[in-house]
C-alpha cells in the first residue's frame, strides 16, 4: 500500500538546516508572544477609564502597528512548524501533540486575518477621535479578548512540545506498524530517544 509521505516518509533535514529553521521557529514563537502582550497592554489602556489622550494613542498603535507584525510571526511559526515537522521523524499528523499545535497556529493565524486585521482601521479612526476630542465613538471592548485568546493558545502549544502528550494518530500506528523492528525501537513511545531530534516544534 502506498502512503502519503508527510505520514510515512518523511525527507530528513540535515542537522545544520533542521537547527536553523528550529531558531527561526522559535524567534517567531517569542515574537509573537511579544506582540500579543504588547496588545494586551494596549487593550487594557484603550479599553480602560484613563486619560483620553492615552487611551486614544494605545488604540492607534493597535490599529496601525501590531496586527502586521501578529501575522507575520504567525506565518513565520506555521511556515517553519510545517518544514519542521515534515522534515523530521514527528511529521505533520503521526502524533497528537504535533496535530493539536498544527490546527493551534492555522486556527491563529485565520483569526488574525479574518477577524482582527478588518477592524484595524476602525480602532484606528476611534483612537484619533478619542485623542482629538476626548469622546468614545465606537465600542472597542471586545480588543482584550484577541490577546488573551492568542496567549492562551500559544501557551498550551509551548506545552505541547515540551510534554508530547497523547502517543500517536492513527496515522502515527499504522506508520509504526509497518516499519522496520529498528525503526520501531527507535521510537516506541513517540517521543524520541535523544532531545537533538525532539526540538521539530
Amino acid at each position: 500500500m502506498t502512503r502519503n509521505s508527510t505520514t510515512s516518509k518523511p525527507v530528513r533535514l540535515r542537522p545544520g538546516v533542521r537547527k536553523a529553521v528550529l531558531v527561526l521557529h522559535l524567534l517567531g514563537v517569542g515574537a509573537w508572544l511579544g506582540i500579543d502582550v504588547m496588545v494586551g497592554i494596549m487593550a487594557a489602556v484603550g479599553t480602560g477609564t484613563g486619560d483620553a489622550a492615552d487611551r486614544g494613542l494605545a488604540l492607534q498603535v493597535i490599529g496601525t502597528y501590531l496586527a502586521g507584525p501578529m501575522l507575520a510571526a504567525g506565518l513565520i511559526v506555521l511556515a517553519t512548524g510545517l518544514v519542521l515537522g515534515w522534515g523530521t521523524k514527528w511529521g505533520l499528523v503521526r502524533f497528537w501533540w504535533v496535530a493539536v499545535k498544527l490546527v493551534v497556529n492555522v486556527v491563529l493565524v485565520a483569526l488574525i486575518l479574518l477577524v482582527l486585521m478588518p477592524g484595524m482601521a476602525e480602532v484606528r479612526t476611534i483612537g484619533e477621535i478619542l485623542a482629538a476630542t476626548g469622546e468614545l465613538v465606537g465600542d472597542v471592548s471586545d480588543l482584550r479578548f484577541p490577546p488573551a485568546v492568542s496567549l492562551t493558545a500559544l501557551t498550551i502549544a509551548v506545552v505541547l512540545s515540551v510534554y508530547k502528550p497523547w502517543g500517536r494518530t492513527r496515522f502515527g500506528r499504522s506508520d509504526y506498524r509497518t516499519g522496520s523492528p529498528r525503526q520501531r525501537g527507535r521510537s516506541r513511545t513517540g517521543r524520541g530517544a535523544s532531545t537533538s531530534s525532539s526540538g521539530s516544534r
